[in-house]
């Protein structure tokens, strides 16, 4: 998807510099090779507690990537959103804190 397509999911876009996608698309790639090789793991019968400590550092990674998102969501779109008297995403951002938070 271009800077300049919509996203179907909610009709907003996030223009990000080619740099800050590349590191967002790193740890991605990072994580997603972390999980096939959890999976390596599971097809060859390794033992469960070295596949439970693979899969906490998933969770770490998937924690770090999300903690930098909403970094650079909160100092980018909501505080644009604010400073525009776009007060509804003060709801959006405690809607999304509360998923992240279950």
């Amino acid at each position: 998807m271009s800077d300049k397509e919509v996203c179907g999911c909610c009709g907003k876009t996030t223009a990000r510099s080619d740099e800050e996608r590349k590191k967002l698309i790193h740890r991605l790639n990072r994580i997603e090779g972390q999980i096939r090789g959890i999976r390596g793991m599971v097809e060859k019968n390794a033992y469960c507690a070295d596949i439970l400590i693979q899969s906490a550092a998933v969770n770490a990674a998937v924690n770090a990537f999300n903690r930098k998102l909403l970094a650079s969501h909160i100092r980018g779109c909501v505080a644009r959103d604010i400073r525009e008297g776009k007060d509804e995403v003060i709801d959006e951002i405690v809607e999304t804190l509360q998923k992240l938070m279950k």
